[in-house]
């Protein structure tokens, strides 16, 4: 099975932390030797990030650590951040987009999870699965490779979704998720809709609030970008009054474009 191929992150952007776990960035370019320095002072060691689980699942972090949290994802390279309402309820959800790195965005480490576009074997792979495998360690392959087997090397069949700790990265647990192939798949529509919306339902089941998705099936998978962030869009309407926040990290400046323009089309009504 052919992977997800994921991009480097779009460098040279800063957060500017707003309360409740939100952040806004701004396009501010820093020098080469700046952004080393940025970068060896946020190291894991120093941040807030690298708490023992234990003590990160005991409640939603103060002000200071979502701030570190959002200053080193600045400083790795995480970009735009714009925010839209998913309906015009009272207390309904925000779709956020950035740009960056998804194996180093993180919330509050308890009501978090990221989404990993995986295989259906669930051992890892190429581009964003490949990468959040190796973030996360070792020990994140041992629990995937403990998800039963639905038959002979299938964990997790196109469109559903299965749910593991995430052991060293910054948020509770990750969503695995498997995309259609376009052209192979008789109605990628309708698998690409279940992927998301699976994902969705299984963050509601575990008292995720918090979730970040990749362009899930628009690497070689080759799904049409639009065609996919329409699906992605409209999905997580579904989920606006059980989901606080749902942000789509993407890792080209291409695939964000694509996706804020797609949002401001399906959802600026709700932006009053």
């Amino acid at each position: 099975m052919v992977q997800h191929r994921d991009g480097p992150p779009a460098p040279g952007s800063r957060a500017q932390p707003t309360c409740g776990g939100a952040q806004r960035y701004s396009n501010v370019r820093t020098s080469p030797m700046s952004r080393v320095a940025t970068r060896f002072l946020l190291t894991r060691s120093l941040l807030p990030l690298a708490l023992p689980k234990s003590q990160r699942r005991r409640g939603r972090p103060g002000s200071s650590i979502c701030a570190a949290r959002a200053f080193a994802m600045a400083a790795s390279g995480f970009g735009g951040g714009e925010a839209f309402r998913l309906s015009a309820a009272p207390g309904a959800g925000a779709l956020k987009l950035h740009k960056g790195d998804i194996t180093l965005w993180s919330i509050d480490g308890a009501t978090d999870a990221i989404v990993n576009a995986a295989n259906e074997r669930m051992l890892g792979g190429l581009g964003v699965d490949g990468a959040i495998h190796r973030a996360a360690g070792p020990e994140l392959v041992e629990a995937c490779r403990k998800v039963p087997e639905v038959k002979p090397g299938v964990r997790c069949p196109t469109g559903e979704a299965r749910i593991t700790p995430a052991f060293k990265l910054p948020v509770s647990r990750v969503i695995h998720t498997v995309g259609p192939i376009y052209d192979m798949d008789k109605h990628p529509e309708v698998s690409l809709k279940n992927a998301y919306e699976n994902s969705l339902k299984l963050a509601k089941e575990n008292g995720i609030q918090y979730i970040a998705f990749p362009a899930i099936s628009c690497g070689v998978f080759r799904y049409p970008p639009k065609e996919a962030s329409k699906i992605a869009v409209s999905t997580a309407q579904q989920f606006s009054e059980n989901i606080k926040e749902v942000h789509f990290v993407l890792f080209s400046d291409d695939l964000y474009e694509i996706w804020r323009e797609t949002a401001q089309e399906m959802l600026s009504q709700f932006q009053k």
